[in-house]
């Protein structure tokens, strides 16, 4: 009877022995875990690259950026003259306004653009214009031809006047001159700079402007046409 109990508890010891796991094996859920995390892994989908395009075929190109184009304008801070050519012996075809940009056309080298307006296509100093838009494509144009004639007749100053208001120290001018026979327009110069443009067959000016008792000032009347100009005298003018 012992040797029958000694002989089972060997059998038992024996058996389960078998059903414990060898060592180094990992637990079957523990390793279909394991392989299921790895499996995941290599399935995940690669995020896009933002510089890159599928083409449909499966094959994978880049796109190159689309660079952006804007209409050139001409932008000026004041009452611009627009001719018909680079120089202020051409005639004027308009006078270009602030905050109203006309389209820009072409350029003249060293500096003058041609602009569209509503009164044509005419030529104004890059001194006085702000170029906006992409104006660096902008087409290098020559000028026209140089008119051919005669410069106009010298402009003979027939009256002036001055009249100070020491209250309000302003000073009222106006100034009388003969027409000439073949200018296209008047230039009006206070103190060397060019204050007003008059239009052919003009013969009288008038302005106030700033006048401090003690000070004077010298205004000229130039004639002008395609082909060149001519000055009055200059007359001083004082309160």
């Amino acid at each position: 009877m012992k040797k029958m109990t000694g002989l089972l508890l060997c059998m038992g010891l024996f058996i389960s022995s078998c059903s414990l796991p060898a060592a180094g094996t990992p637990d079957s859920q523990i390793a279909t875990s394991a392989a299921l995390t790895v499996q995941a892994a290599i399935n995940v989908t690669p995020l896009a690259s933002p510089t890159l395009a599928n083409t449909g075929g499966g094959a994978v190109t880049e796109t190159a950026a689309t660079p952006t184009y804007s209409q050139p304008m001409a932008n000026v801070s004041e009452v611009t003259n627009c001719r018909t050519g680079p120089g202020i012996d051409y005639e004027r075809v308009t006078q270009i306004l602030p905050a109203q940009p006309v389209r820009i056309i072409g350029f003249f080298s060293p500096n003058y653009w041609v602009v569209s307006t509503t009164f044509g296509e005419c030529w104004v100093s890059g001194e006085f214009v702000t170029p906006t838009g992409s104006f660096a494509a902008v087409a290098t144009v020559t000028a026209p031809p140089t008119p051919e004639g005669d410069v106009p007749e010298g402009v003979t100053l027939q009256k002036w006047d001055i009249f100070c208001n020491f209250q309000t120290n302003q000073a009222d001018i106006s100034i009388k001159w003969s027409d000439t026979d073949n200018e296209t327009g008047y230039r009006i110069i206070r103190n060397d700079e060019v204050v007003a443009e008059l239009a052919e067959n003009s013969t009288q000016f008038t302005e106030t402007i700033d006048l401090l008792s003690g000070q004077s000032v010298g205004y000229s009347v130039t004639a002008f046409n395609l082909i060149g100009s001519a000055n009055s005298k200059t007359i001083p003018l004082s309160c």
